[in-house]
């Protein structure tokens, strides 16, 4: 690569580490996987990019390339293999504050693959649904479908774990807006 491909990739990557990041963490739920999910989505943009500097969408290319790169790690098993002798010592309980988002992030964790995918791509990347569809490599259909059947999903569990008026706000919330998903991927 020559030296202004060097610099327009590394423009790139720190517009949009943190929207890779966010992006990751949702679709997994572990910030260290989700950062190797970026970092092997990086080093293959890096590897093309000389050839993919210059694609219309060039956020929905890389965010393809992060979602198939989440799908693959998910699904080898050694993935799931703890390589530490003891097991990491539990983090601090969040404050208060944060219990609408940890609802949300846990909610959006026992969702489907392809639902947490979808919901990930256009609530939190604020993909259309043209563009979520053309990421995934399906029709507009499947991701007005995942994106219904993950919401109705997540309201449920929203209400089952909070039966009380505030569970029964924040589903509430969920179908109105997905203002609680995005402020889940904002933390």
């Amino acid at each position: 690569m020559t030296a202004e491909e060097d610099e327009d990739y590394a423009e790139y990557v720190s517009a949009s580490l943190e929207r890779l990041r966010r992006a990751a963490y949702l679709l997994c739920g572990d910030a260290s996987r989700a950062d190797d999910i970026v970092q092997s989505t990086l080093v293959s943009v890096y590897l093309r990019w000389s050839r993919i500097r210059t694609v219309d969408n060039l956020d929905g290319y890389v965010h393809r390339i992060l979602v198939r790169r989440y799908v693959d790690e998910s699904r080898r098993s050694w993935a799931r293999v703890l390589l530490a002798w003891r097991l990491p010592e539990l983090a601090a309980k969040p404050p208060a504050s944060s219990e609408d988002a940890d609802a949300v992030r846990a909610a959006l964790g026992t969702l489907t693959r392809s639902q947490r995918s979808v919901l990930v791509l256009r609530f939190i990347c604020d993909m259309s649904v043209a563009e979520t569809a053309a990421v995934l490599n399906c029709s507009a259909g499947t991701v007005k479908s995942q994106t219904a059947k993950g919401l109705t999903a997540m309201r449920a569990l929203l209400r089952d774990q909070w039966p009380t008026s505030t569970g029964s706000a924040i589903a509430s919330r969920v179908a109105d807006t997905p203002s609680e998903l995005e402020e889940a991927g904002r933390q």
